[in-house]
């Protein structure tokens, strides 16, 4: 058994620095199989910076207080999720969360099976200046870094 209180578990920002609140609760308690983030969101904040995809991981988010909206599909249906409320992404499904309130957002992912995405798993749709337009993008960490590399023509960016 491990027991930790969220007070206690380190704060880890994105490397996007589109939140200043992130814990990750299931370092802090050793899991293997499942993926939990405790968050913090500012007005203007976000949970991950973009519109991206697991297919790895199936995720559900938990507004614990606030009113987050996430943008779902490449088409980017808007959603609010209000206060006790919650919202599942299945693997494959384009999402992005954040917090366009004046008031601050506190909310949970949670995430499985895996306690860590595989980077060579996640895609994120954004802005390809080689093509002119949104494109699907890799993903990949480089010395702390999001490097996105255009699936369509293999533009990098970061």
């Amino acid at each position: 058994m491990k027991h930790v209180a969220i007070d206690d578990v380190d704060t880890e920002v994105n490397p996007l620095h589109v939140h200043d609140v992130r814990k990750p609760v299931s370092r802090a308690l050793g899991t293997t199989d499942f993926a939990m983030n405790y968050f913090e969101l500012a007005p203007g904040d976000s949970f991950s910076g973009g519109l991206h995809t697991h297919h790895d991981q199936e995720e559900v988010f938990y507004v614990e207080s606030g009113t987050a909206t996430f943008d779902v599909g490449k088409e980017r249906r808007e959603v609010e999720v209000g206060e006790r409320e919650l919202v599942r992404f299945e693997p494959g499904e384009f999402q992005t969360g954040y917090n366009e309130s004046d008031e601050r957002v506190t909310g949970w992912a949670l995430g499985a099976p895996g306690s860590q995405h595989d980077w060579d798993d996640i895609r994120s749709y954004v802005y390809c200046p080689d093509c002119d337009e949104e494109r699907e993008h890799d993903l990949a960490l480089a010395s702390g870094a999001f490097e996105l590399t255009c699936t369509e023509c293999g533009n990098t960016q970061g």
